[in-house]
């Protein structure tokens, strides 16, 4: 079921970067899109009544901790102007790969859903991503420890630029298979260092 709701949400999240591709606005669509994104992930366990349907209605109602990390969540009251900030912030972020960071970073900093939020996280760092032509980043699960101990960093230690180098790491070093190129079509280098929306 977990496998299922994951290859649910990715479909939900290939349409959002399908709308940003089209040139609508990165944070505007993952505002507008992360909660589907999230009940699509757990509807296979809905059905199976693993989970009840309130869980999936939006933003948790109790505390949380997070499995690995020191880092202790907002609280649940708080969470409604969080996610009102954590929006602003978005949308106010010019620079697609600060989005990435940071979209990540704070969701999972303010850790809004009862369940799946390192997930969503993900799913809105390559929202932001695909927003500046870089292609899908994967976290790998051999990675996870690294992974948890830069965030840790941000969130309790305050320092964000292990994490935010980690990304970048796993951005050039990690992609998916390359999708096949049509006929005559040279795919570009990609340089994460250029200035956003200048060739390297």
């Amino acid at each position: 079921m977990a496998a299922k709701g994951y290859w649910d949400a990715f479909q939900e999240v290939r349409k959002s970067v399908s709308q940003i591709l089209d040139g609508e606005d990165a944070a505007g669509v993952v505002e507008q899109e992360h909660l589907s994104w999230y009940r699509a992930l757990f509807q296979p366990s809905l059905a199976a009544g693993i989970v009840k349907p309130e869980n999936l209605a939006g933003y948790r109602q109790h505390f949380v901790r997070i499995s690995g990390s020191v880092h202790a969540p907002a609280s649940w009251e708080s969470v409604p102007d969080g996610m009102d900030a954590f929006f602003e912030c978005l949308r106010d972020e010019k620079d697609p790969r600060v989005r990435a960071v940071l979209g990540h970073f704070i969701f999972t900093f303010i850790h809004p859903l009862p369940d799946g939020n390192g997930r969503s996280g993900r799913f809105i760092m390559n929202a932001m991503l695909a927003s500046a032509g870089i292609p899908w980043t994967i976290i790998p699960v051999d990675r996870r420890d690294e992974y948890m101990e830069v965030l840790d960093d941000a969130s309790v230690r305050g320092d964000i630029k292990p994490f935010a180098a980690f990304v970048a790491d796993c951005a050039r070093h990690e992609p998916p298979p390359p999708r096949r190129k049509k006929p005559g079509e040279v795919q570009p280098e990609i340089n994460l260092d250029a200035p956003v929306g200048l060739k390297p």
